[in-house]
C-alpha cells in the first residue's frame, strides 16, 4: 500500500503557465494532492524550451511533475463550461493571468466562489490584484529590477544585476503556496474558502528584509555589496591563491577564533575591527587584510583549517560540483525518473522531509492532455460527450 500524503484529499485545479505557478501546484502535487494541470492547446510555454522534444521538455518536467494534464480551451464556451463543472468539486484553483483575465472569462473567484463557498483560490500576478500597476505584465527579471533587488545585485558600482535564480518567480510561488495552506487551514474552521493574491514585486520586497532594515534605520538606500553581507562581517566570498571561498565569521566570537587563527589577535583591539558594526562599516579593509593572510594557501588548505576550527565556511561549487556534493545527494535533493519521449531525467528532490507524510517526487510531468479523458470521466461526462466536446474545440 503506498505511503499517505499530507495533502491527499486535495484536489487542484492548476491554470499556470511558466514559473511562479506552477511550482506552487508541484509541490502540492509532492505533497500529495491530485493536480490537474489545464493548458490551452499549444501547452505550456515552457514545453518548447531548449531540450525539448516534441511537446516535452526537461524544463517543464522541472516544475510541472505528479501533476494531471488536462486541455482545456477557456476560450471556447464549452471549454469554460468543463472547467466550471471542475471547480465545483474542486478543493483549491490557481491561476496566474494578468488580473481580470479570469474574470473576463466568467472564471474569475467571485463566480466561483458563487458556486463552491468553500473553494480557495490562488491567483499569482506580475504586481498584484490591486493598486495602479496591477493590470501590467510581469517577469521574474521585471520584478526583480522593480522591487530593488537588481540594484543591491552584483559589484558595487558594477552594471545591475539580477539574481542567479528566479528568485521573485519562485518566491511568489511559495508565498501563494503558505497562503494555500493558511486557507486550508481555515476553511477546515470555518467551513469557508477565500482568495489568496500574491505577486512577483510582493515577493520580491518581502524578501529583501535587511535591505528594508537598513533604509528605514536612516542609514541610506542601500547599494551592491558584491557577496558581502549588510549587517555582519567578514561574511562574504574571499579570494584564496586558487580561487574562492565563503567565510562567515559573523559575530564577535567566530571574528576572535579566526583572528587568532590567522595570527592577528591585534584585530581584537583595533577600533575598526572591535565590534560587528565596526567591522561592517570597515568591511572593504578587513576583506582585504584576511585576503592578504588568505591569497598564500590555496581553497583547500583554508578549507580545512576553518573547518577544524569551527568557523562557517564554504566551497563556491558549480552545479556539476553541487550535484555530486554528498551531503546534496544524501538528502536526495537529485532524483531519477523515467519520461516516455525524454528517457531518464533527472531532477530536483524536494526540501520539505517530513517524517510521516513525505513527498513524493519520482513521478513525471504529464504529456500534453495526457489524462484529458481520464479527468473528464471523472466528472461524470461519457464517451460520447467527450467526443462532442473535442468536435467544438473545447478539449484536446
Amino acid at each position: 500500500m503506498a505511503a499517505r500524503r499530507a495533502l491527499d484529499r486535495l484536489r487542484v485545479l492548476d491554470v499556470t503557465q511558466v514559473m511562479a505557478g506552477p511550482y506552487c501546484a508541484m509541490v502540492l502535487a509532492d505533497l500529495g494532492a491530485d493536480v490537474i494541470k489545464i493548458e490551452p492547446p499549444a501547452g505550456d510555454s515552457t514545453r518548447v524550451m531548449p531540450g525539448a522534444v516534441g511537446l516535452d521538455s526537461p524544463s517543464f518536467n522541472a516544475v510541472n511533475r505528479g501533476k494531471r494534464g488536462l486541455v482545456l480551451n477557456l476560450k471556447n464556451a464549452e471549454g469554460r463550461g468543463v472547467f466550471l463543472r471542475l471547480a465545483r468539486s474542486t478543493d483549491i484553483v490557481i491561476e496566474n493571468y494578468r488580473p481580470g483575465v479570469m474574470a473576463a472569462l466568467g472564471l474569475g473567484y467571485e463566480t466561483l466562489a458563487a458556486e463552491n463557498p468553500r473553494l480557495i483560490y490562488a491567483s499569482i500576478s506580475g504586481y498584484g490584484q490591486t493598486g495602479p500597476e496591477r493590470r501590467k505584465g510581469g517577469f521574474d527579471l521585471v520584478a526583480q529590477g522593480v522591487s530593488g533587488i537588481m540594484s543591491v545585485t552584483g559589484e558595487p558600482g558594477g552594471a545591475p544585476a539580477k539574481a542567479g535564480v528566479p528568485l521573485t518567480d519562485l518566491g511568489a510561488g511559495l508565498f501563494a503556496l503558505v497562503g494555500i495552506l493558511a486557507a486550508v487551514e481555515h476553511r477546515h474552521q470555518t467551513g469557508a474558502g477565500q482568495q489568496v493574491d500574491t505577486s512577483l514585486v510582493d515577493a520580491g520586497v518581502a524578501l529583501s528584509v535587511w535591505e528594508a532594515t537598513e533604509y528605514f534605520s536612516g542609514a541610506g538606500v542601500p547599494t551592491a555589496l558584491g557577496s558581502a553581507h549588510r549587517m555582519n562581517a567578514p561574511y562574504q566570498a574571499i579570494r584564496c591563491a586558487d580561487g574562492f571561498i565563503t567565510l562567515g565569521a559573523a559575530n564577535d566570537r567566530l571574528f576572535n577564533r579566526l583572528a587568532d587563527l590567522v595570527g592577528h589577535p591585534e584585530w581584537l583591539e583595533r577600533r575598526e575591527f572591535a565590534t560587528n558594526a565596526a567591522r561592517v562599516a570597515n568591511r572593504a579593509e578587513l576583506a582585504a587584510e584576511i585576503e592578504a593572510i588568505t591569497r598564500r594557501q590555496p581553497c583547500s588548505h583554508w578549507l580545512a583549517l576553518l573547518d577544524a576550527h569551527d568557523i562557517p565556511c564554504g566551497p563556491i561549487n558549480d552545479y556539476a560540483h553541487v550535484f555530486a556534493d554528498p551531503q546534496v545527494r544524501a538528502r536526495d535533493m537529485v532524483v531519477e525518473t523515467e519520461h516516455p519521449s525524454l528517457g531518464r531525467l533527472r531532477t530536483l528532490g524536494s526540501p520539505i522531509k517530513l517524517s510521516e507524510t513525505p513527498p513524493d517526487v519520482g513521478r513525471r510531468a504529464p504529456r500534453l492532455g495526457e489524462h484529458t479523458d481520464q479527468v473528464l470521466r471523472e466528472a461524470g461526462y461519457d464517451d460520447a460527450q467527450i467526443a462532442e466536446l473535442r468536435r467544438a474545440g473545447a478539449v484536446a
